[in-house]
């Protein structure tokens, strides 16, 4: 008889959990209560996972076109942009495309980095002198 198959009594002689019944029932319970950690862990990784997915698909589109707004009475809009534009200020609105086109036409001025401009078709822009503060 090998040595990795049954003796003679029929437990298995390279058995090492412990013989008796106290033991056993504590290693049990700890693993018992390891696999409930594990389920746990699953649970809540599923759980952000699915938020994440219902963020992303519920999150609104990108506007094709912002403007960012100057400081002061009224936030009057100081630059176009195209919508995605890492070069906008936070302090932005969405617009459609032909208030993008009316707002360049009026001498709002174009981000140089995203050119909206160029993107809509637009040559020729007025040119709007900056105003300083001691200007204004």
């Amino acid at each position: 008889m090998s040595s990795t198959s049954t003796s003679h009594t029929g437990t298995d002689i390279l058995d090492d959990l412990p013989p008796d019944l106290g033991r056993l029932h504590a290693l049990r319970i700890w693993h018992a209560m390891w696999l409930q950690r594990i389920d746990d862990k699953i649970a809540a990784l599923q759980k952000r996972e699915a938020e994440q997915q219902h963020g992303r698909r519920a999150r609104p589109a990108e506007p094709e076109w912002s403007v960012e707004l100057g400081i002061g009475d009224g936030r009057p809009p100081i630059e176009v942009h195209l919508g995605g534009c890492y070069a906008a200020g936070k302090q932005r609105r969405p617009e459609s495309r032909d208030e993008a086109r009316r707002l360049l036409a009026s001498g709002v001025r174009a981000c140089s980095h995203g050119q909206p401009d160029t993107a809509l078709n637009i040559l020729d822009l007025p040119t709007r002198p900056v105003l300083t503060a001691t200007a204004r």
